[in-house]
């Protein structure tokens, strides 16, 4: 603040701003809130003395006078003995409502089964039920989020989306990875390590996997690397849908004796630790193995090599700003961008410690 400038009241500053602009009070309000109703002139004549007299709004003493109060449902999977994962978004969720509570909003959040697409039906239907001022999304079943975020488009209820977008949705907007890069910047790490012609296997441990939609965008970018170089390394698919460690473990002892050249395999989820706890205990050499996200068991098989990289988008993160961006959007009433797009970080046991989720 430069000497001399001293910031006004909430009182009188919005009387003030209004005298200056020889407009009315509620052209001023207007303004504040990015109201429709104000001309692009008057709208910068206002912003230009806003500025001049340092003018900051108290939202607190707005919030609390109004009584007007704001309810944002959360909807995302639940953590499972298989993945802890979502326990990050859940904490930057919490760690969001610490910091907004008192301005009116209350959080509630739900929870479905990221192995039954059932379970997020029954919990989507059940949020439209009670009627929330918007809602912070995880459309981790394609078709179903779909027909959810459609429902919100007509009745009007803002959401934003992590961890995956929907093309073509009318949300507020979209906090989470490139996904296509994600898969493409992983491929690059694989090509990195492997001799001409190596066979690298995709493994994707999930039910349900033909619709999750993360999944398919990340492949997406994987293979669209090697194609745009003209690498002609084979690249294999295998789908385990049954997500206990024996089916697993089954499932790629029976792959692997079938394709004993495969030198890289690529997770493009959460359930890496499965693969390097099987290749723990298999007879191979050392296979070149990627997958994703910063959970405990990842981590000790990344320091004890058997995972060589692991591929984080900030999940915490996620959480906190989406649901920053619903407090934005009805408490501030700020224009939000369509898309912010996380860093892609790659993590190795080299830099772990020093990575924070």
């Amino acid at each position: 603040m430069k000497k001399g400038k001293k910031k006004i009241t909430e009182n009188h500053g919005v009387k003030e701003i209004a005298r200056r602009a020889n407009v009315s009070i509620a052209t001023v309000d207007r303004v504040l809130h990015n109201r429709v109703g104000v001309s692009e002139t008057t709208k910068q004549k206002i912003n230009e003395i806003i500025k001049e007299l340092n003018y900051q709004p108290n939202i607190l003493a707005r919030r609390l006078a109004s009584r007007v109060t704001f309810t944002f449902a959360v909807l995302i999977p639940k953590v499972s003995d298989e993945t802890d994962f979502w326990a990050a978004p859940l904490y930057g969720v919490k760690k969001a409502e610490r910091a907004i509570k008192e301005y009116g909003v209350k959080i509630d959040v739900y929870f479905f089964d990221i192995n039954d697409r059932k379970s997020f039906e029954e919990r989507s239907k059940f949020i439209l039920k009670k009627k929330p001022d918007g809602i912070l999304l995880a459309p981790s079943f394609i078709n179903e989020a779909i027909q959810f975020t459609s429902i919100c488009d007509k009745r009007n209820i803002p959401y934003v989306l992590i961890d995956s977008n929907i093309p073509n949705q009318e949300g507020l907007c979209y906090i989470g990875p490139h996904l296509f890069r994600s898969g493409y910047l992983s491929a690059q790490l694989v090509n990195f390590t492997l001799a001409k012609e190596s066979e690298i296997l995709i493994v994707n441990i999930a039910k349900e996997v033909d619709d999750h939609n993360y999944l398919q965008q990340i492949e997406d970018g994987f293979r669209a690397y090697f194609k745009y170089y003209n690498l002609y390394h084979d690249i294999l698919k295998l789908e385990i849908v049954s997500t206990d460690y024996s089916s697993v473990e089954k499932e790629l002892a029976g792959f692997m004796k079938k394709h004993p050249q495969v030198r890289a395999i690529f997770v493009p989820n959460s359930r890496v630790s499965m693969v390097a706890q099987y290749l723990e205990t298999s007879t191979k050499g050392h296979v070149f193995l990627i997958g994703y996200d910063f959970l405990e068991k990842n981590i000790e098989y990344l320091k004890r090599g058997l995972i060589d990289i692991l591929i984080c988008h900030k999940p915490s993160e996620q959480g906190y700003e989406g649901i920053m961006k619903l407090y934005q959007h009805f408490i501030l009433g700020k224009t939000l961008k369509k898309i912010y797009f996380m860093p892609i970080d790659i993590i190795t046991k080299e830099n772990y410690e020093f990575y924070e989720n």
